[in-house]
């Protein structure tokens, strides 16, 4: 029962990471563009993404490694 805080608020980070990226692809689409990414575009997704990937690892390992009641 504890979980569940936990459990709704990745859930709600997950739904909001989504509608981001449907935001930014409809908005490139709305003008025309082509979707495709380059080396500008890893250079601002990767430090964006390593931080929120490395945190939920550890909070991952975190509560695997102190049992269930984390």
């Amino acid at each position: 029962m504890q979980d569940i805080p936990f459990t709704f608020f990745i859930a709600f980070g997950f739904v909001w990471v989504i509608m981001g990226i449907v935001a930014v692809v409809a908005v490139l689409k709305a003008d025309g563009q082509e979707i495709h990414f380059g080396k500008q575009g890893l250079l601002v997704a990767i430090p964006i993404l390593i931080p929120i990937i490395l945190t939920l690892l550890y909070q991952v390992f975190r509560s695997l490694s102190l049992g269930h009641h984390a």
